[in-house]
């Protein structure tokens, strides 16, 4: 007598509970290239205002140039060869700017993600933030993207709901059923050429409020952020900003891209004078930087000496204006940029701070009279803008 066929529910009542954690596990390989560390067991809350650390590394804007992430990430001291997190208990801030301009924006989402678990296992973290780029696509604006940008993300979907009919085999696998990506998502879009709309759904599927990429990966960012002595933010903080609440702030922008506020703000992350795309502190002339907006800002954060943002590409490297306490540290390194050699920089346990270069004398006003250690990056002090850098030993 025939063995009877079984049901794919009986099926299903054999196999682990863990195969929706390894469908996941395949899709995420397939689309990065890399296996994720397990969850932390215990996770931590999104805190604004953190400690002074041992040792602090803020980076500048990446642009979904995954090379020159890497690069960054490497010079600090912060991945060993492998790409592996080997920083310890260093503290990292990201300042936002992720995607757009560049082909690899999934990949270093997932590459952030691997060293944010990572680095909680050694006793360090990487906080990111958001970018005007990211709110821009929460938006559904998709200028700034590139061909290959958006080709990723039409990959990324094609896998993801592979991933979805996988679990839809065994009931209760997929709460609710599986659902559709693109429920919702327009099938035509006014001067999109036919070719790229498959694409363009997917990205808009992928990143729209309660999207999967959006959900899974900027909802972890936060918007500002203080660190010891340090206020980062992307673009800039006004006294009004302040007066609304720094928590009030992250709370709102995070719920917001999680789908569970229908808007934001455009005060606080679309127009000129929003955190993510001020430019007030930003000018390559010092002189049309407005210091004394920026000293009030600090002064009425405890404990503020500095700010530090990206957002503005500074064509001579990180610098400081304002008696350093505004310090501009994106310097245009992706290739969709200025292909700017990479920059980081350092702040110590005494709140000491220096920049790390990949190399001393790629721009002008870099003097040095030393021979550059490209692998190790040699330190600086931190300039105002337009005079020379004073070498310290690295």
């Amino acid at each position: 007598m025939e063995e009877p066929t079984k049901t794919p529910s009986t099926f299903c009542e054999n196999i682990p509970a863990l195969f929706s954690s390894f469908v996941d596990t395949f899709i995420d390989f397939s689309v990065s290239g890399l296996f994720l560390p397990p969850k932390p067991t215990i996770s931590t809350p999104q805190k604004t205002v953190y400690s002074s650390p041992n040792r602090l590394i803020a980076i500048g804007d990446l642009h979904g140039d995954l090379y020159k992430s890497k690069q960054a990430f490497r010079l600090a001291g912060l991945i060993d060869l492998n790409d592996h997190w080997c920083g310890g208990n260093t503290t990292v801030v990201q300042v936002g700017d992720v995607l757009d301009r560049g082909n690899d924006e999934i990949k270093i989402l997932y590459f952030l993600e691997k060293l944010k678990r990572e680095s909680l296992k050694c006793g360090g973290e990487l906080i990111t933030m958001n970018g005007n780029h990211e709110i821009m696509n929460v938006d559904g604006d998709f200028r700034y993207v590139t061909k290959m940008g958006l080709n990723e993300f039409r990959v990324w979907a094609s896998w993801y709901c592979v991933g979805n009919v996988m679990k839809c085999l065994c009931n209760g696998v997929l709460e609710d059923g599986m659902k559709d990506l693109f429920d919702g998502v327009p099938l035509n879009f006014p001067g999109v050429r036919p070719e790229i709309v498959d694409a363009v759904r997917a990205r808009v599927a992928a990143l729209r409020p309660n999207g999967p990429i959006a959900k899974r990966f900027l909802t972890t960012n936060v918007t500002v952020l203080v660190v010891g002595d340090s206020v980062f933010v992307h673009g800039g903080l006004l006294p009004q900003h302040v007066g609304y609440g720094l928590e009030r702030i992250n709370e709102e922008v995070r719920d917001w891209i999680g789908g569970l506020k229908e808007r934001v703000s455009s005060e606080l992350v679309r127009g000129r004078n929003s955190l993510v795309w001020l430019r007030r502190f930003s000018d390559e002339l010092a002189k049309n930087c407005e210091c004394s907006t920026l000293e009030h800002v600090l002064a009425t954060i405890p404990g503020a000496k500095r700010m530090i943002m990206g957002h503005t590409i500074q064509e001579k490297g990180i610098n400081g204006v304002c008696d350093n306490k505004a310090i501009r540290i994106d310097v245009g390194m992706s290739r969709g940029c200025t292909n700017g050699l990479p920059e980081v920089l350092e702040i110590n346990g005494k709140s000491e701070v220096r920049i790390l270069t990949s190399n001393a004398l790629y721009r002008n006003g870099y003097n040095s009279s030393t021979e550059t250690d490209v692998t190790k990056g040699i330190g600086f002090v931190i300039p105002q803008h337009g005079h020379d850098q004073v070498e310290v030993k690295a």
